[in-house]
């Protein structure tokens, strides 16, 4: 759990904050102190309340939640760690994941629907042996493992079971685990458990199918007269991407076939989202160039204001 409970105080935002403010906010302290770019000592617990914090806020459900209960949930969550699914550090397995056992004395005779083991018929009123009913539980796996695929461990009746991620996973998907449910009744077999994937966020790509985009900024000269700029790729390596001159912010520049692979060979994209950053603190000199730039350049409203 963060130091602080207070998630959006944590990243800086409003508790009525948008999404997309909500994210801005996130990428911004991702970058600060995500232990790759920084040596500080507290840089990596930094990183991991940041992203508790986003995978709790990101997603309309938990937030939800949070707003009603607080940081410690609706009640003690299964195996410590956060309530609401997140994992700290983005390192998935062991954290966020929440079994629910709430009927398994319910459900530990005549579980499966075959009726009571006890109940009478053929067979001359012999107990008759039963499937396990399934099991519920979450698991929230971090983003490059939802792209790459891989292996988490999660917590079960009978104890720690290895679930396999396929790569390209969504959130929301279910896997299912074979016999991993509640034991059967009379030596019938075990029920399975039923998984569901939660993603957790990346503090420089998003997901849109299989397809990965990542932000890019660039400044109004460059925008103006294209620029060519070096993007790590999500899947390793990096690709030396040409701006055009006149680009527009929200344009989306595509390297084709870098994006997610599946188990069976598809392939997403990989889209490149420009953003215009506009200058806020410049000098008398700088700003004296740019009236006269302004001068020169045509009004980009005229048609507009010809049609009224």
């Amino acid at each position: 759990m963060a130091t602080t409970d207070d998630y959006y105080k944590l990243l800086g935002v409003s508790r009525t904050a948008t999404a997309d403010e909500i994210r801005k906010a996130y990428r911004k302290l991702a970058r600060k102190y995500h232990p790759d770019v920084n040596k500080a000592d507290d840089a990596a617990t930094k990183f991991s309340e940041v992203q508790e914090a986003y995978d709790t806020l990101s997603d309309a459900a938990k937030r939800k939640m949070y707003d009603t209960y607080g940081s410690a949930g609706p009640g003690a969550g299964f195996g410590g760690g956060s309530p609401y699914g997140g994992g700290r550090g983005g390192q998935g397995g062991g954290y966020g994941q929440q079994v629910d056992f709430s009927d398994i004395f319910g459900s530990a005779f005549g579980g499966g629907g075959a009726g009571s083991p006890f109940s009478g018929g053929m067979g001359g009123g012999q107990p008759r042996p039963s499937k396990g009913q399934n099991q519920e539980a979450s698991i929230t796996v971090t983003f490059m493992t939802a792209l790459k695929g891989g292996v988490e461990d999660i917590q079960t009746s009978d104890g720690v079971s290895k679930v396999r991620i396929p790569a390209g996973i969504e959130s929301g998907k279910k896997l299912r685990l074979k016999g991993k449910g509640h034991p059967g009744v009379m030596g019938g077999e075990a029920g399975d458990l039923i998984v569901t994937v939660s993603v957790g966020g990346h503090y420089l790509y998003q997901r849109n199918g299989l397809d990965v985009e990542m932000d890019v900024d660039v400044n109004i000269a460059e925008a103006a007269l294209g620029a060519k700029v070096t993007l790590p790729l999500p899947l390793g390596g990096s690709v030396d991407m040409s701006i055009p001159g006149g680009v527009s912010s929200s344009s989306r520049l595509r390297v084709k076939g870098k994006g997610c692979e599946t188990s069976n060979g598809t392939r997403g994209d990989f889209y490149a989202v420009i953003h215009i950053i506009a200058p806020t603190d410049l000098d008398d000199e700088t700003k004296e160039l740019l009236e006269e730039v302004k001068n020169l350049l045509p009004n980009p409203r005229a048609e507009e204001i010809n049609e009224e």
